[in-house]
Formats: structure tokens, C-alpha cells, sequence
């Protein structure tokens, strides 16, 4: 009789323990005036969506779903507000803030704008790096940018320890798909370097393809550190068999490729070798397009330097001669131009595209979060219509990085990484007021509601 007490005892203190043990549910109703569903199209007014443990449950006109939540949930109401998805930045660099050098130094290098940077960055302390990227990650999800993917410039494993980082909760961040190091063919970035030393600097940021096997070689060392995709960077001197052979060694591992073309050569090159996004694509064919379109590859668009960019980040940094402001003022024009063309090209075609920020760069009076909003606004400008832009940084960025059952969407299932903004949600880009990952709030400017 003692024995048979001792043992409901025991069972019943094992029982308590295992509830105990059981995570409460966490439930958040979230309440706006309108609610946008880029896939649609379709505004519903006023919306609600109800948040367990990070994901969500429900979305509904807003009497459906609070009818439906427990009594004394908590609530965010956002008054007249609409909500997005958060919003996906395809391309970008966490892992440099590069300051435009002076007119004399940019003269002295064929890629005077970037190259002077990119060789400091390699060169810091890969600390320093760390916290800088820290510091630009925790920007771009305050505006608003609640997933990205980091293509490459991140030193050799820099990019997969920070999205680490941020998924155990140690530092904050979008998430993030990390590529390792770029892919590139010998003589491709910071050239002219002392040879002595030319191989140790560039493996500390690249893998050179040098052939088929260093091809698959260079796949397995970035999958060795748990890459999210693979990033390729194609000139003239990629054959398409090299990059077939790494498309192929990364589709094994069940890893996307992306590959940086920008002219012509390039982009057919990606194209036949199987690759899965062309970055940039500037000087894409129509017939390109079309090849793109048939086989289901993603073009995403890099609006960057569009409007003048590139005198926005100098002027307030640097002394420009006459002579040297005229020469960009006027490549600014013709590169608007181009990229007018190259939207309208681009939405006639059927092709598939998202946009990327590319952004890399200092930008004096903004957060990194906020350059990179602006960038997205350029597509506006350049024609692309507003539903197609919006779809563009959330639903079909999402199904370019196979990610379309996670993030892209305010739908049941997915992840509760939503924004809010006051007005027009283009007009806005740049000003987000409320931010949610994961069904934390990160910011919230409509908390007097």
C-alpha cells in the first residue's frame, strides 16, 4: 500500500512537471483599417489577423476574426492603417557600407566606385565586419525589410553566423539567406593587387572557378558552411560548362543559384546553364526574356543607381570638379533611360521578377533600412504600376527564394512578418510605422491607438 502511494506520487509530480514544461500559446489579434493582398490585388477594410506563436492563424474582416479570438487577447490595434506583408529584399550586402573615395581615387581605378571599398572591407577585421553588418541588419528590419537574401561580400562566413545569430535571438535582424562566398572567375574584382599576397585577400571573399571540378569544388566548400543558395558572378570568362557544373553540384545539395549578368554574353551564359535568378540583367534581349520566361527563370531587378543615386551618396561627402558632375549628371539621364526601357521590356515579356536593393553603399542622412526602401521606390519611377511593384519585394521575391510557404504573404500558415503604413503604401516605402516578425513587434508608431 506505502509502494502503490509512493508511485502515484511520483507519477503525479512527473505529470505536473510535463505541463508545466508545455509552451503557453501565444495569441495576438492585430487590427487595421485595410489590409492589402498583393496576390490579389484585393483590399479588405477593416481587417484583422489573429497570431499564434509567431505564425498566422487567421486572416478576416475584422468582426469574423475578433468573434473568433479568446477572451482577453492581447491586441494591437493600428486605427486607420494598411497592412503589408514584410516586405523581401532579394539582393543585398549586409556586410558593406562603402564610402564613395574622392574624384581623384575613383579616376585611378576602372571600377573607381566600388573596388577602393570593397578591398578596405576585405581587409578590416572580420569583427568589425560582424557588428557593422549587426548594425545594418537591425536597420533594415526597422523599415520594414523583414527577409533578405546576402549575396556574397560577407568574407568566408560571415553572412551564415549573422543569420544564425539572429534566428537564436541574440541579435536582431530580418531573416536572412546567407550565400558564403561569391563565385567568380580569376580577375574579376579588386584587380592589380600585390601578388604576393592577390590569393590570401581574395579568398577571404571569393572561390574562384577555375574549370568544372574547381567548379563543384567551390559548391561543396560553400555548402560545408551551410549556405542558403549559391552566388555566382559571370564576365566573359565563365563558359557555360563551368557554370552548368555548378548549378548542377548546387541543385544536388538542394541550393538555388544566383548569378550576377549584366551584359548580354553573361546572361545567356546563366540562361543556358540553368541558373535560377539572373541578378541585374540590364542589357537583357528580348529574346532573352522570352528564353527566361520559357524556362521559368527569375530576373531581379536592381533599381540602384536609377535617379541620380550615385549624386545623392557623393554630394554630400565629396569635392567634384565641374567637369566630373556634368559627366555624371548626364550618365545618370541616359541610364534612366535605358531602365525606363528595361521595365517596360521586362513587364511586356511575361518574365518573372522580383527586386533587390543592391545596397552597398554609404548613403549620408539614411538608415541602411531606408536606402534600401528608396531603391524599390526608383521601379515606381521607372513606370513599373504599383501592384506589380509591391508583388515584386513580397509574393514574387518570396517564390524566387522558395520560400513562398514561409514569408511573401499575409496568409494562414506563413510566418506573422507584417508592416504597416499610414497612406498610400508606395508613397510610404520609406516611412513604415509598424513592423511585426514573427509575431513580435519591432516597431510600432501608431501606439497612441
Amino acid at each position: 500500500m506505502k509502494l502503490n502511494r509512493i508511485v502515484s506520487f511520483t507519477v503525479a509530480i512527473f505529470a505536473a512537471g510535463q505541463l508545466a514544461a508545455q509552451p503557453s500559446v501565444q495569441i495576438t489579434l492585430l487590427k487595421a483599417g485595410r489590409l492589402l493582398d498583393p496576390r490579389s490585388g484585393k483590399v479588405l477594410s477593416p481587417a484583422a489577423v489573429m497570431i499564434e506563436n509567431g505564425k498566422i492563424k487567421e486572416v478576416g474582416p475584422a468582426s469574423d476574426v475578433q468573434a473568433h479570438a479568446p477572451a482577453g487577447v492581447r491586441t494591437i490595434d493600428l486605427g486607420t492603417a494598411t497592412l503589408l506583408p514584410g516586405l523581401i529584399d532579394s539582393h543585398t550586402h549586409l556586410f558593406l557600407d562603402i564610402v564613395v573615395p574622392p574624384e581623384a581615387e575613383l579616376q585611378r581605378h576602372s571600377n573607381g566606385r566600388f573596388a577602393p571599398g570593397l578591398l578596405l572591407a576585405i581587409a578590416e577585421s572580420p569583427s568589425k565586419r560582424a557588428l557593422l553588418s549587426a548594425q545594418l541588419a537591425r536597420e533594415d528590419l526597422e523599415s520594414g525589410i523583414t527577409t533578405v537574401r546576402n549575396l556574397g561580400h560577407s568574407g568566408i562566413d560571415g553572412d551564415t553566423e549573422l543569420r544564425d545569430a539572429i534566428n537564436a535571438g541574440r541579435v536582431p535582424g530580418p531573416r536572412i539567406l546567407a550565400c558564403g562566398r561569391k563565385l567568380i572567375t580569376r580577375g574579376e574584382y579588386v584587380q592589380n593587387l600585390n601578388p604576393a599576397l592577390a590569393d590570401a585577400i581574395l579568398q577571404q571573399e571569393f572561390l574562384l572557378v577555375d574549370g568544372t571540378d574547381r567548379a563543384r569544388q567551390a559548391v561543396r566548400q560553400n555548402a560545408f558552411q551551410n549556405v542558403d543558395l549559391i552566388k555566382v558572378s559571370a564576365d566573359e570568362n565563365l563558359t557555360v560548362a563551368e557554370l552548368t557544373a555548378v548549378v548542377e553540384e548546387a541543385h544536388r545539395e538542394h541550393l538555388k543559384v544566383a548569378v550576377h549578368a549584366i551584359d548580354s554574353v553573361s546572361i545567356q551564359t546563366a540562361i543556358e546553364a540553368g541558373a535560377d535568378s539572373i541578378e541585374h540583367g540590364n542589357r537583357v534581349t528580348d529574346e532573352q526574356l522570352k528564353q527566361m520566361r520559357d524556362k521559368g527563370v527569375f530576373l531581379d531587378l536592381t533599381p540602384t543607381f536609377y535617379g541620380g543615386f550615385f549624386m545623392k551618396i557623393t554630394e554630400p561627402s565629396i569635392v567634384m570638379s565641374s567637369s566630373f558632375r556634368s559627366s555624371e549628371t548626364s550618365s545618370a539621364v541616359r541610364g534612366q533611360k535605358r531602365y525606363d526601357e528595361l521595365v517596360q521590356r521586362v513587364l511586356k515579356s511575361g518574365v518573372k521578377f522580383a527586386t533587390g536593393s543592391d545596397m552597398c553603399w554609404f548613403y549620408p542622412g539614411k538608415t541602411r533600412g531606408q536606402a534600401s526602401a528608396a531603391t524599390f521606390v526608383n521601379l515606381r519611377n521607372a513606370g513599373m504600376p504599383a501592384l506589380d511593384l509591391i508583388r515584386s519585394i513580397t509574393t514574387n521575391a518570396a517564390e524566387m527564394l522558395g520560400w513562398q510557404d514561409r514569408v511573401g504573404a499575409i496568409e494562414p500558415g506563413k510566418f506573422a512578418d507584417l508592416i504597416a503604413v499610414s497612406g498610400d503604401p508606395l508613397a510610404e516605402l520609406e516611412r513604415i510605422r509598424f513592423v511585426m516578425k514573427g509575431g513580435e513587434v519591432i516597431r510600432n508608431d501608431f501606439s497612441g491607438h
